[in-house]
């Protein structure tokens, strides 16, 4: 089967793209409102793309009518952000604040997650999250959907048992992340081999 991607809808190409290039990991990210509210919404359009410098990819698509999800007018405004990522203990919270609530209210209240003071930005980072990366906006790549955030990570967060600080390594046996499958569908991580 062959399909050519310039006869095809916009929504056709998604479809396919989002379903076949899977799992994909899941940004929890939080900001800042301009009035102050904390802001928390879940992207699957999200990976690291270097060390050097320590940067990551978040990509917001835009809304129905073409407007701006609160999380991209919030980026471009404060240029800082929290990505989290999500494991199986917050999957469901995370998983909610995916609806569309107002830009005055926050997700993290609304689902039940707690706020901590971050270290380096203003946005809050989510207690519960088992890894959080405080964020720069270090470039902003738009296209006529999405808006494309390069963030450049200032800190990271973890839970203390994740990360032995000798060999820098993760303790796999304490992480259990979840990723984006096709459709509503996610995944574990729990089913796992070596090569």
């Amino acid at each position: 089967m062959e399909i050519d991607f310039e006869a095809i809808t916009e929504y056709q190409r998604y479809k396919l793209m989002a379903s076949l290039i899977v799992p994909r990991p899941i940004a929890l990210v939080t900001t800042l409102g301009a009035d102050g509210t904390v802001n928390a919404a879940p992207f699957s359009m999200f990976n690291m793309l270097g060390e050097e410098p320590p940067i990551v990819m978040l990509s917001v698509n835009r809304l129905a009518d073409g407007a701006l999800k609160d999380t991209a007018v919030n980026i471009a405004r404060e240029r800082e952000f929290v990505v989290h990522l999500a494991d199986e203990p917050i999957a469901q919270k995370m998983h909610r604040c995916g609806e569309r609530f107002a830009p005055n209210v926050s997700e993290l209240e609304e689902v039940g997650f707690t706020a901590l003071v971050s270290t380096r930005v203003k946005p809050p980072r989510i207690a519960e999250a088992p890894v959080a990366f405080e964020c720069e906006l270090w470039e902003t790549l738009q296209t006529s959907s999405r808006h494309i955030f390069i963030g450049k990570v200032l800190m990271l967060h973890a839970r203390d048992e994740l990360i032995d600080p000798e060999s820098w390594r993760v303790r796999l046996q304490h992480y259990f992340p979840v990723g984006r499958f096709g459709a509503s569908d996610y995944v574990t991580t729990r089913d796992r081999f070596e090569l």
